[in-house]
């Protein structure tokens, strides 16, 4: 094709494309090393490494836009008038949600290795499509709910770890996959779930019960099942809802509008209401929260990680762009200014998956020190990786110059999903009130993270200081409440450098070390201190 008269087109990156996202990725590459078994470790690697060939794929990337482009519609009746409260996707919608089922994604609870292994591929396909995260995280996550009772997981548990994606709407007994979304929310309490007011009536068959009530915000509602809480006689409790129910009739399930969102648009989350809903208890009656809270902590842990994919795209782009991109007589990357902020973000990326590797580590260990950490842990960790979220892929699209404000670029659709796991299953402050709470109940919670953190004593004074202003800051819990987000930050970013301390390369540690912990850096990136190998920093988060 002939290019204009006008000019030539010179000086323009190539795309980037066609390339492996998970063994591009070195930091994700040495976590899931150091987390898997040597007797799965290579057949975790191949795994990881063709989803990641997917997902670097010129096709994927293109159904991602037309996914983002074309947002699910809401159809409430049929053309006679009929009520079906059904949502229309988009084919690029299916299409990825399949690939992402099918890679397992779904299905971590049983394989070894299973949780490390669907982490880092949760953290490859958040950088292809971030909307789809949502079914393939509440799927995944449900497992521990329903385990409260043996015979629901029975009838479910084989579906939701299936890897065949199977989208229509039928009685769980006639499909080999099924997915699963959660409702939580209503409009009067927000994140305060005990003050819902969504009514479950008992029905003569035990274990089953009507609904009257609405939920203001739910997840996927194109699934097969819901978990949702309502006040039985005895409190709130937790209830399965399915949407066909076992006679194959329709359940009441009434969605009354798809809300018109900032980012993740490829996505649906609806507004519905229960009017004599069919549901059956999960777990006992006023236990509601306690039978749901696993199923929290598996989605808080997949924000860390969806959060910490968006940053590492967002980061190899950017480089990407400067490595070949040309400006005042040479390679942007070979500008020291540039190499600054490069690395500054490459810095927070590889903290981010450092930290959510670990946690998904501890998930397959299982153990109670384990549990303890994930206690205190996963709410630090979601609180703080989500949050460095919105500034790094805002900073990377900026070094692109206008190009990434442009949404052919890619960098306008990061930056719109990037403040969604900041927010959802609970926003900033409710996770440092929960940091609080564990400090206060589970004292194994701090001593198991402490333990973690200790494992680098002596191997940096940087980290060795700021640990020491940490035990500081937990001396003293009067009038904590005030200043709980300055002392989960510091919990997080002591257990990043504790990480990458004793796993990362030295040119990495020390960098982190030096801006984060040892407050040698100013508010906006690219303000790393001098003495430090940044080009070693870039190079490794090239990813071609």
């Amino acid at each position: 094709m002939a290019g204009p008269s006008t000019h030539t087109v010179t000086n323009q990156p190539p795309p980037l494309a066609g390339y492996d996202v998970f063994t591009a990725d070195r930091a994700l590459v040495e976590a899931v090393d150091r987390h898997t078994g040597p007797d799965v470790l290579e057949e975790v690697r191949t795994e990881l490494s063709a989803l990641g060939r997917a997902a670097g794929s010129a096709q994927l990337e293109e159904w991602a836009v037309q996914a983002d482009e074309n947002p699910p519609r809401l159809r409430s009746h049929d053309r006679y008038g009929h009520r079906i409260d059904e949502v229309e996707f988009h084919p690029a919608w299916h299409r990825l949600l399949g690939k992402g089922v099918s890679a397992g994604l779904t299905g971590a609870w049983t394989r070894p290795a299973g949780h490390v292994r669907r982490a880092a591929g949760f953290l490859v396909w958040a950088q292809v499509e971030a909307g789809t995260c949502c079914p393939l995280s509440m799927t995944h996550a449900a497992v521990p709910a329903l385990r409260a009772d043996p015979e629901l997981a029975a009838e479910w548990e084989p579906r939701l770890t299936s890897t065949v994606y199977d989208r229509e709407l039928r009685p769980a007994g006639q499909k080999p996959g099924a997915l699963f979304g959660m409702g939580m929310t209503e409009k009067q309490g927000g994140s305060d779930v005990r003050a819902g007011t969504t009514q479950a009536r008992p029905l003569a068959e035990a274990g089953t019960y009507l609904l009257t009530g609405h939920k203001w915000f739910c997840s996927a509602p194109m699934s097969d099942a819901f978990l949702v809480l309502a006040q039985a006689p005895e409190g709130l409790t937790c209830f399965l809802v399915p949407r066909v129910l076992p006679d194959g009739g329709r359940n009441v399930f009434l969605l009354q509008r798809l809300k018109d969102k900032l980012g993740n648009r490829s996505n649906a989350s609806a507004e519905v209401e229960f009017d004599g809903t069919w549901a059956r208890r999960v777990g006992e009656e006023g236990h509601g929260v306690r039978t749901i809270i696993g199923m929290v902590s598996a989605t808080r842990l997949d924000c860390a990680l969806g959060s910490a994919g968006l940053m590492r795209q967002a980061v190899a782009r950017a480089v990407h762009h400067c490595t070949y991109r040309e400006a005042f007589g040479g390679k942007l990357v070979d500008k020291p200014l540039m190499r600054n902020v490069l690395a500054d973000l490459a810095l927070e990326s590889e903290a981010a998956t450092a930290l959510a590797l670990r946690l998904a580590a501890a998930y397959d260990d299982g153990g109670e020190q384990e549990r303890a950490f994930l206690r205190l842990a996963v709410p630090a960790a979601k609180y703080w990786i989500t949050k460095r979220c919105a500034p790094v892929t805002v900073e990377a699209a900026e070094c692109l110059g206008g190009n990434g404000y442009v949404e052919e670029s890619g960098m306008p659709r990061l930056v719109r999903e990037s403040p969604l796991n900041s927010v959802w299953e609970g926003a900033g402050n409710v996770q440092a009130l929960d940091v609080l709470r564990a400090l206060r109940r589970e004292p194994g919670a701090l001593d198991a993270c402490l333990t973690e953190i200790g494992r680098a004593h002596g191997a940096d004074h940087r980290l060795d200081r700021a640990v020491k202003d940490l035990f500081t800051e937990l001396a003293d819990l009067d009038g904590v409440e005030a200043r709980a987000r300055r002392l989960v930050e510091r919990l997080a970013l002591v257990l990043q450098g504790s990480l990458l301390v004793r796993h990362a390369p030295p040119e990495v540690a020390d960098a982190f070390c030096a801006s984060r912990l040892g407050g040698d850096h100013g508010a906006s990136f690219g303000t790393l201190p001098s003495g430090l190998d940044l080009q070693a920093v870039v190079d490794r988060a090239r990813p071609v």
